[in-house]
Parts: structure tokens; sequence; C-alpha cells
């Protein structure tokens, strides 16, 4: 049976949105300090004078409250939870609508697949859901919020890398799946791409490859040159999602980005649509402006606005995967 309650699109109106303020040393051993910079800038930038929804920035704990207070405009609320990790997106509630009332869907999480276990972000999707006085529904499944994007219609896309990967829900199969989103969170049409981007530590989460700009429309990088590491997979991903039977438009991709020798999944892919401007994290590459002016090319009701991400993706990922926003009614 299929929920008649479903996630609004991104670019539909918000009430507030949740994001998570950087504090544990261990995963930022050198960029802490920056990582912190890159979000609370993210938190201003959404926050947009009073002109955006209301943002609500979660600190691990008082001292690292105390810290964002200071980076943060007037506006920005600051309050603690002693979560393990900053990405909300990923560890808390996913809020649904069925246009008179809200709800928000709690899924089981196991640090993407056993790698990043951290004590607190168990308790992250209900303590959220009550301060923000929404109904709860807990599910036993594993399902982290950027392993999926819609486009509020009941439509949305995946990877087979990271929901059918045995380190989630093993045995499982693309049915299994299909009927599990179905039924908690009204997703009736499924687009599978297949492999995400080059060592992400989320095994492929979709939000850093193919993200819904509009209904049917799907974004998805085009290769910055030869040398891109992810030129496969974004050829692969327009391919399946043309056959499918989506709108298919292209953006920029940073190319390769390295730390310390290593490729890092970075992309402007991990954009958020707020309420008065969408912002791209940008990384000091040639593409950041050309990121920036197409993806608000897309969103001409808002003011598109690059945010140095150089930092926070350090840790792994970006703006929307530190945020989930709360969609109003």
């Amino acid at each position: 049976m299929t929920s008649t309650f479903l996630p609004p699109a991104e670019w539909a109106p918000h009430d507030a949105v949740w994001i998570g303020f950087p504090g544990n040393p261990e995963e930022w051993p050198a960029e802490l300090a920056e990582a912190q910079r890159n979000v609370a800038a993210f938190a201003d930038a959404v926050h947009a004078g009073g002109k955006g929804e209301r943002v609500e920035l979660i600190a691990r704990s008082d001292a690292d409250a105390e810290t964002a207070q200071k980076l943060v405009g007037p506006g920005v609320n600051v309050s603690v939870i002693p979560f393990g990790d900053i990405w909300l997106r990923d560890t808390g509630p996913i809020v649904v609508s069925d246009g008179t009332s809200l709800r928000a869907r709690g899924f089981g999480f196991n640090g993407w697949g056993g790698k990043y276990v951290m004590a607190g972000d168990e308790i992250v999707p209900e303590t959220l859901s009550e301060r923000a006085g929404l109904p709860f529904d807990a599910n036993d499944w594993i399902l982290e919020g950027g392993a999926i994007d819609g486009d509020g219609t009941g439509l949305a896309v995946t990877t087979a890398q990271c929901l059918l990967h045995p380190n989630r829900n093993s045995g499982v199969l693309q049915e299994d799946i299909e009927r599990w989103l179905a039924s908690d969170l009204g997703i009736d049409r499924l687009l599978w791409l297949g492999q995400g981007l080059m060592n992400d530590h989320t095994d492929g989460h979709v939000d850093n490859l193919a993200r819904f700009v509009a209904p049917g429309v799907l974004a998805i990088p085009e290769p910055a040159g030869s040398s891109d590491p992810n030129r496969d997979v974004y050829a692969d991903a327009a391919r399946r999602a043309r056959a499918f039977g989506v709108e298919v438009t292209t953006l920029p991709s940073p190319g390769r980005f390295e730390h310390d020798g290593e490729i890092v999944p970075a992309s402007y892919m991990n954009f958020y649509i707020g309420n008065a401007a969408v912002v791209v994290p940008t990384y000091g590459r040639p593409n950041d402006d050309a990121a920036v002016r197409a993806i608000g090319a897309l969103f001409p009701d808002r003011e598109a606005v690059g945010v140095d991400a150089q930092g926070v993706i350090r840790g792994g990922g970006s703006f929307h995967c530190c945020s989930q926003q709360v969609p109003a009614l």
C-alpha cells in the first residue's frame, strides 16, 4: 500500500531547516575551525537575513553552541543535541505531508554500513521530531535521507550501490525496497541509478550525483574533462535517467578534487534549496562560478549563493548532507 504522506519537493515552502554544526576534532583533525565557518556561512545564507526559513543550527555540546553563536548572524537559532555526527540528512527524520498535516518518519541508521558508528546519532530522529512538535513514526529498516531524492509527486531517484548494499539491509531485493518506500514515504515510482561518486563513504548517496530540480526534471553533472574521476558514473546515470523517461539537465562538475593525495567526492549537486536562496557548495575550483550560475538559472525565484565547502568536505559531505528541511503546510 502506498502512503498518502510523502516528502514534498525540496523547492516547496519550508517552515524550518535543521543544520548540524561541526564539533568533533576526530572528524576534522586539521580543518575543524574551517568546517565550522563553512557551516555557519551556509546557515546564514539559508536564513537570508530573515527572508528564508527558520534555521535551527544544532551543536553537539554547550561549548560548540557557544562557538556557533559567535559565527552566525542574528536570527539563526542555536541549540544542543549530543549527536555523534553532523549529517542530519541521514540521521534525522524525513518529514512527510498529506497536504493538511505533517509527520516525521524515522529509520534505522547503522553508521553508513558500520563505517562510522557514533554514540548519540540514535537519538536524533525522535529528539528533532519532539522539538518540532511533529508526530513521530519509527521504521526499522535502514535508510539515510541522502540516499533518495524526490520531486514531490511520488517519483524519487536512488542508487543501487547504496540501497541494495548488503551492509544496509542484508538480503533484501529491489522490490522490497520499492515496497517499503511506497508504504513509508509514498514513493510509488523509483528511478534506479547505478554507482555513486568515487570514494563516497556513504556507498553512493544520490544527493551527490543526481537531484530533481522540477517535477520530472533531473540534474546530473557533466564531466570536467577527461581527468574527472566520475565521468563514467555521470554518463551511466544520464543514460539510465533518460531511459526511465525523465528529462535530464546537465550541470558543471568540480572535476578531480584531492585531499592528501586521495580523491574526495566533492560535488555541486549537494546544493540546498531554501525558501529564499539555493546554496551551492564551492571548492576553489575553476567551475565554481559556472555551477552557481547554472543552478541559479534553475531556480530564478531564489538567489543563488556559492558558499565555500572546502573545510566541511573533509568530513565526507557538504551542505545538503548536514541539513534536513521541515516542510510548511
